[in-house]
């Protein structure tokens, strides 16, 4: 091993995004947050992931909270610490794509509101869906990291990884994760990957894993010794199942190593002491499930995420179709194939998903065709790696010409009309970005916090109002 290799590992904390969106479903809130901050600041984190991924709806659908709100609490809070969020490339935080103009402007307020570093990932790892948003990133001076969704299948040979890696560092990124949403990258696949890209690039590596197949800390180890340069763990409450490797596990395993991270264990321990109640109170009333904190070996059979397993159970519970769970986990990666052998991470993962589950429950493969299969089969996610099966294309959208160019570049720019749309609700500028994510949810949300505030004005008139006995 050269030894320029051997250096301290940076940890990235996903405490307060990944960690809680794997095992609570996004629940925790700001609330929750913020009395740990100042503790978690004097850790010497690389960063503390945040904000992004599911925390931008889940905070307005359920939490009836403004994300935009919390991250400025959190900025304030972390005076020395660096604050990362996950993006969907021109999906930004949804399930669809958006103009540039939208694009640009959510990556602008996001590092004026206090992110440092921007991971940008696409579902297809189609690399013309990342461009916009590290264009933007570079320009207003941000980090843009770009991740690579990690999978299995013929295409993926450490040749592709290497390739589009090149790629990614000419288009400016800072740094490159290797994003493993699934679990499915073993320890000795992890040196052979880490040293391929290092070989490749000169920028930093980051490696995303999560705990769901139980072989993520020693996947950690060796792409360390291999020349990973920083790792994404969770503190110990809300680490492992399907969430990343224990935060303290980490750093206790570099100890006096080359690639010691330098990290408090009594700090730590602190941090790790206030989040524990909050893991026995999700525990006690069922928002944190058993079931996603144990080992589940199918995840590397069938190379299904920890989310996506969830969602096929609720989605046979629902429809009382449980018996045909493996029958499903069976279909997922003939789906797959036929979609162009496509990373599973969202949306992807949610629209093969789904496309399985009606497969089975309808006994005929695509009699029932999801808008979402429909649209990724016509191109408008953008190009897989490998081709669509051409019969099960036909079936599903018929004589519609597929798109074969960047999506977005069909997308006119919407911000104005946006900003037209829901004008009436507007109290910051960020508002208009809420809304375009998620108008709905975001429309709703406008109308529960004017409730809030007239209440509040109502509270203090009557105060005002009242008379007093001399």
């Amino acid at each position: 091993m050269a030894e320029t290799a051997k250096k301290p590992i940076k940890i990235t904390e996903t405490i307060l995004r990944d960690a809680h969106q794997s095992l609570i479903a996004t629940r925790m809130t700001t609330e929750q947050m913020l009395p740990i901050i100042d503790k978690m600041d004097q850790v010497g984190y690389h960063a503390v992931e945040c904000w992004g991924g599911a925390t931008f709806d889940a905070s307005l659908r359920f939490l009836k909270e403004d994300p935009w709100e919390r991250l400025r609490k959190l900025r304030d809070g972390f005076k020395n610490t660096k604050l990362q969020m996950l993006f969907r490339g021109q999906n930004i935080l949804g399930y669809n794509h958006y103009a540039d103009d939208v694009v640009e402007y959510f990556v602008q307020k996001s590092l004026a509101n206090g992110i440092d570093i921007i991971r940008i990932f696409d579902c297809l790892n189609d690399i013309r869906n990342l461009e916009t948003a590290v264009k933007a990133a570079n320009k207003e001076n941000g980090h843009a990291q770009i991740a690579l969704s990690y999978t299995l299948g013929d295409a993926y040979t450490l040749d592709y990884w290497k390739e589009i890696a090149k790629k990614i560092e000419d288009m400016g990124a800072k740094s490159l994760c290797i994003k493993d949403m699934a679990g499915l990258l073993t320890p000795y696949q992890a040196t052979e990957l880490v040293a391929a890209l290092k070989e490749a690039v000169e920028i930093p590596i980051d490696l995303h894993t999560h705990y769901t197949s139980g072989v993520a800390a020693m996947t950690y180890m060796k792409a360390v010794e291999a020349g990973c340069d920083i790792i994404d763990t969770a503190i110990s409450p809300f680490a492992l199942g399907t969430s990343q490797p224990a935060t303290e596990v980490m750093v206790e395993t570099f100890r006096g190593t080359p690639y010691d991270t330098g990290l408090d264990q009594n700090l730590l321990s602190e941090i790790a002491e206030y989040f524990r109640p909050l893991r026995e109170e999700a525990l006690a009333s069922g928002l944190m499930n058993t079931k996603v904190l144990g080992v589940d070996i199918n995840t590397l059979r069938y190379q299904v995420p920890g989310g996506m397993l969830s969602n096929l159970v609720s989605q046979l519970k629902e429809m009382g179709q449980e018996d045909k769970y493996e029958a499903v986990l069976a279909e997922v990666p003939k789906v797959r194939k036929d979609f162009g052998e496509p990373p599973l991470v969202t949306p992807s993962s949610q629209i093969v998903g789904t496309q399985a589950v009606l497969n089975v429950v309808a006994g005929e493969r695509y009699k029932m065709v999801t808008k979402e299969s429909k649209k990724l089969l016509a191109g408008e996610f953008g190009q897989t790696v490998k081709p669509f099966n051409p019969e099960v294309q036909k079936k599903c959208i018929g004589d519609t010409e597929p798109i074969t160019c960047r999506p977005a570049d069909l997308i006119e720019p919407q911000l104005k009309k946006l900003e037209a749309e829901m004008s009436q609700w507007k109290e910051q500028d960020e508002d208009v970005l809420s809304y375009a994510l998620f108008p709905q949810v975001a429309t709703d949300f406008f109308k529960y916090r004017e409730a809030q505030r007239t209440k509040v004005d109502a509270t203090l008139a009557d105060k005002e109002n009242q008379v007093y006995p001399v």
